[in-house]
């Protein structure tokens, strides 16, 4: 790797034709562990960009058209290779009348806030059975009912299997003329339409991005989680799930099975659809701590492992997201196919996890938001500086910070630290 190169010469002249060809095929390179001409850069601004635009985050959230201009500000100011705004969208809750999970800016938290997950025991021990028997049912006209309260009539609705009736069912439909249930069925068409058009927006951010010469976010995909988690988050929560590792361990795992398999094929049926051949996989109860490395091995590696094999099949990148610390379970994720999967990591030791992993996935992290908060520009430079002679050492590496969310960074720290990496990034 160069020592140094200026920065001023790096992209001087250039068209955003140009610009997004060279970004687009740096980060590609980097995922599937080649050596780029330098280390990519890739800034998720979040809520940075209403303290740079001087708005509130539920503006931020809200106003998709002020959101756009500071994003395409700040990636004009900064030249990274890629960017993004806040990830998390209120659209769709607010539209299906909220939702008992979930705290936006502005509502359920002040206007400045940020956004809040808010876990609950929404499945219930005795509920295993019928998740078992079939999870679309149980969802629909039970957990649906739970967790949106606007959804409330469609625990009137048979049975879905009823639907396999044929012609008989038809005598069943007068349930969806109740007022509760057209209640509910206009509030979900409203969140349809919601959603639809904050798609179309996002959509068309990447549009304009694009012309303007970034690349895009590499983990934009289909989104599912390790099993354990999609039964911890939003189904039994913390308490629940601990409980059922030794209360109800058969059911848990039997319970793990079918969420695996329900969830690769949205996600592989979500790539088909749209040609994005990326699924991001947030981690959340995996990391070292929350469990022992005996219950890791039985509960959470295997389905976890399982999920990223299948997507690989599939011709998918799984990109997941390390949240927390995996030091201990570092060696686990060697076992996954070379230069087949991306790994964003949070606060795990950086250089431990080149010299376990860097020859197995492209590592994407490396910076510490904490020092882009409070640090000084020297201790920004040098961390940057050993960040790319160690870390982005031959390559399969993107220069990020630990989460996808910056608030609270420094513009003038975050300008060194990506001028830095431009200057000693070059392979």
């Amino acid at each position: 790797m160069a020592t140094a190169t200026s920065v001023a010469t790096l992209d001087a002249g250039k068209t955003a034709e140009q610009l997004l060809a060279e970004r687009t095929q740096r980060l590609q390179d980097a995922l599937q562990l080649k050596q780029p001409d330098r280390i990519p850069i890739q800034l998720g601004f979040g809520y940075m960009l209403a303290e740079m635009g001087g708005i509130t985050r539920q503006e931020l959230h809200e106003n998709a058209e002020k959101e756009q201009e500071l994003l395409e500000k700040a990636a004009l100011e900064f030249q990274p290779d890629s960017a993004m705004s806040v990830y998390n969208n209120p659209a769709s809750s607010l539209a299906i009348g909220g939702d008992r999970m979930t705290r936006f800016p502005g509502h359920g938290l002040p206007p400045n806030g940020s956004f809040q997950f808010v876990e609950g025991e929404y499945m219930k021990p005795e509920d295993y059975d019928a998740f078992l028997a079939d999870p679309g049912d149980w969802a629909i006209r039970k957990y649906w009912p739970r967790v949106f309260p606007e959804l409330d009539g469609l625990a009137l609705l048979p049975p879905l299997g009823m639907a396999a009736f044929g012609h008989y069912n038809l005598y069943n439909l007068g349930v969806l003329k109740a007022p509760p249930v057209v209640k509910s069925l206009q509030f979900l068409a409203r969140a349809a339409e919601a959603q639809a058009a904050a798609d179309a927006r996002a959509i068309n951010s990447v549009k304009r991005m694009a012309a303007l010469g970034f690349a895009p976010p590499t983990f934009m995909g289909a989104l599912v989680e390790a099993p354990f988690d999609f039964m911890s988050d939003t189904l039994r929560g913390m308490r629940g799930i601990m409980l059922d590792i030794h209360r109800r361990p058969e059911k848990l795992l039997a319970a793990m099975d079918k969420c695996l398999a329900f969830q690769l094929e949205h996600a592989i049926n979500w790539c088909n659809a749209t040609g994005i051949k990326v699924t991001f996989i947030p981690l959340h109860r995996g990391s070292d701590g929350f469990m022992s490395l005996p219950q890791f091995e039985k509960f959470y590696w295997p389905t976890l492992k399982a999920m990223q094999l299948a997507l690989v099949d599939a011709g998918i990148m799984p990109f997941v997201f390390y949240e927390g610390v995996w030091d201990q379970r570092l060696k686990y994720l060697a076992e996954l196919p070379p230069g087949k999967t991306a790994g964003l990591f949070q606060f795990s030791d950086i250089y431990k996890v080149k010299e376990v992993l860097g020859e197995v996935m492209c590592i994407a992290g490396g910076m510490r938001n904490s020092l882009l908060q409070a640090g000084t520009a020297d201790e920004v430079r040098a961390e940057t500086i050993k960040l790319c002679r160690e870390v982005g050492r031959g390559g399969g590496f993107i220069m990020t910070t630990g989460i996808g969310e910056m608030e609270g960074c420094r513009p003038e720290l975050v300008k060194v630290w990506v001028d830095t990496t431009k200057e000693y990034g070059v392979y």
